[in-house]
């Protein structure tokens, strides 16, 4: 069985579309579907959707365990997404590289968004 979707509340509907447009564009995700108070993207090569939607009270703590990691197809992509978000507002989590206790070809980077979410971005290929 596979996730079909997986959303997050955020405070400013619009500074939250700019952000993850520019960010998911960096892993291959597109704008999916838009209603009023949601938005949402989904991979080129198809799979989960990811939604955010308006809700004005918005309550997240980044050190509470839960996080989202996106997966990327290259170490590059992982370096773009950590790029973008820090220039866009995100706090740095991690800064892009291996991690090694998790597994040797794990290669990853955490921010934390606009809301106070904890989002990573990882390349993890097999060996």
């Amino acid at each position: 069985m596979n996730i079909h979707h997986v959303s997050i509340g955020v405070r400013d509907l619009n500074n939250s579309k700019a952000f993850y447009n520019n960010i998911l564009g960096a892993l291959g995700y597109r704008p999916y579907m838009e209603k009023p108070g949601t938005a949402s993207w989904k991979p080129i090569q198809g799979g989960a959707a990811f939604w955010i939607n308006k809700r004005s009270d918005v309550i997240t703590d980044s050190n509470n365990g839960s996080h989202i990691a996106f997966e990327a197809n290259s170490q590059k992509q992982v370096d773009q997404f950590y790029e973008l978000a820090i220039k866009a507002g995100a706090l740095n989590e991690g800064p892009p590289g291996l991690r090694p206790e998790y597994r040797d070809t794990y290669y990853s980077a955490f921010i934390v968004d606009l809301d106070g979410h904890k989002i990573e971005a990882v390349h993890c290929p097999s060996k």
